[in-house]
């Protein structure tokens, strides 16, 4: 283990500060600053080296979290970045994206505040690239098996380099002009800067990965055609189909889908011309949905100079300490203050949106919203109540429903199941011989590390189809889950 003692010794969480906030809100650069090294020691060592580890439970890569902590406390960075990388294919991503259920599961959480594990797992990773120790790993020899890998978010990411690095010829396929998904164009840089990942992405065409951008599959080339040309074909197209809000005035002008503003802002930053860019410049906005997606709004608004900003969301305002319904080592659900709500703007709760209100132009002018009451297990909005919120530009930020239907049922044949994701089996196999689902697609709206997972199982599963066996690792099943999720 790390120090025998650190838990005792050090009884506090330390992270790194984040930028102030009237610096950070006039560019796009991530918040954290840097930590200092000796801080991040005394976190790792805090590591107990549990007989039952229940981070690696609450973790569904399953990161060797005891052991890197060791030798981060050690010095020994090199040897940390290889037992990391041995469960993780992108932990530069996680470690800034995941909100780390790992965390939640740490034992020394029953009684302390638990191991700052994303953060020292990120720092792994930094350093790893400082020093120029993460290096291609091209396979050492070709399988003459093909695979094309539709979707380039980190489930198709993950199972491509996996694949790529067993032999085999892997395309990936993204309808967009660059890869990455919602990395790229859902992520803002404040949250991850896309240096990250493209990064990655040239370790990975060193590797022999092969990438195709600007091909919709199914519309610029159809799936019957793509399984013609290859042994098999990885769906990753993730959940894309927004959780729509229809009510009055939903077609008013000013009133966007969270991801139309994201995509627009996050191609803005990146330097291209948009057409017909969002903007919440000067104006009022309103962000339906309390989750990380409002929260990216919420911060993207504040940097485009934004007048006021107000977050609504439908619940009840969570506690600020794990409740006693969700015990060690569930993942509970608590107040979460994240960078975008310290840099201003107001949150209400229970707040229920009724109507789009707009003026004589068609341009939303307000919400009219009531207090939500709860009704035989349901929502409604309290008779009553109502009352009208200024608005400028609304933001529809409440998740995702599941993949996109038509090509794949049309197309392929593909059986969806209820809730709207691509069904499959336990081997991440679709009713279509040769075509697997990995990630959100496969498993709806859910966390990057479970992206990752399923992308780096799923790969395992396709180099068994093509080769009879595998030696890829696979970390879960699609039915698996970790304590608390």
């Amino acid at each position: 283990m790390a120090d025998p003692q650190g838990f005792l010794k050090v009884t506090e969480r330390e992270l790194p500060p984040r930028r102030p906030v009237p610096v950070r809100i006039l560019d796009w650069k991530e918040v954290q600053d840097k930590g200092d090294r000796a801080v991040l020691n005394r976190q790792a060592g805090r590591c107990m080296d549990c007989g039952v580890p229940f981070c690696h439970q609450g973790c569904p890569l399953g990161n060797l979290i005891p052991e890197w902590n060791d030798l981060t406390w050690r010095g020994e960075d090199r040897a940390a970045i290889e037992r990391l990388h041995a469960t993780n294919n992108f932990p530069e991503f996680t470690g800034r994206l995941c909100p780390a259920p790992c965390e939640s599961a740490c034992v020394l959480g029953i009684n302390q505040p638990a191991v700052t594990i994303k953060q020292v797992e990120v720092s792994i990773i930094d350093e790893a690239f400082a020093h120029g120790w993460v290096e291609p790993q091209p396979p050492s020899r070709l399988t003459g098996r093909t695979v094309a890998v539709v979707g380039s978010g980190p489930a198709g990411l993950a199972a491509a380099q996996q694949l790529t690095r067993a032999g085999h010829t892997v395309a990936v396929y993204e309808r967009d002009d660059r890869i990455g998904g919602l990395m790229r164009y859902g992520i803002p840089d404040f949250k991850m800067e896309k240096g990250h990942l493209e990064r990655r992405l040239n370790q990975m065409r060193e590797e022999g990965t092969r990438f195709r951008v600007g091909v919709e599959i199914g519309v610029d080339e159809t799936w019957d055609e793509l399984r013609a040309r290859y042994d098999a074909i990885v769906v990753a197209t993730g959940a894309t189909v927004p959780r729509e809000l229809a009510l009055p005035g939903r077609d008013l002008e000013g009133v966007h889908v969270a991801m139309d503003y994201l995509v627009r802002s996050n191609r803005q930053v990146a330097g291209d011309d948009v057409r017909e860019p969002i903007s919440a410049e000067g104006r009022h906005v309103v962000v339906i949905g309390g989750g990380d997606t409002g929260a990216d709004c919420i911060g993207t608004a504040h940097r485009q100079g934004a007048l006021s900003v107000t977050n609504l969301a439908i619940g009840r305002r969570p506690a600020d300490a794990r409740p006693d319904h969700q015990p060690w080592p569930m993942t509970p659900t608590v107040f979460e203050v994240s960078s975008a709500h310290e840099e201003g703007g107001e949150r209400q709760f229970l707040a229920s949106t009724v109507e789009f209100l707009g003026d004589e132009s068609g341009q939303v002018r307000a919400l009219r919203v009531a207090e939500t009451e709860y009704v035989d297990g349901g929502r409604v909005p309290k008779s009553g109540t109502e009352r009208e919120i200024p608005a400028d530009l609304v933001l529809i930020a409440m998740g995702f429903t599941g993949p996109e239907q038509e090509h794949l049922a049309g197309q392929l044949g593909t059986r969806f199941t209820g809730r709207g994701a691509v069904e499959r089996d336990d081997a991440y196999a679709t009713s279509t011989p040769g075509v697997f689902v990995a990630g959100d697609a496969g498993r709806g709206q859910s966390l990057i590390v479970w992206a990752i997972a399923e992308g780096r199982a799923a790969a395992a599963e396709v180099d068994r189809f093509l080769m009879g066996e595998t030696a890829l690792p696979r970390p879960v099943a699609p039915t698996d889950a970790p304590i608390g999720l």
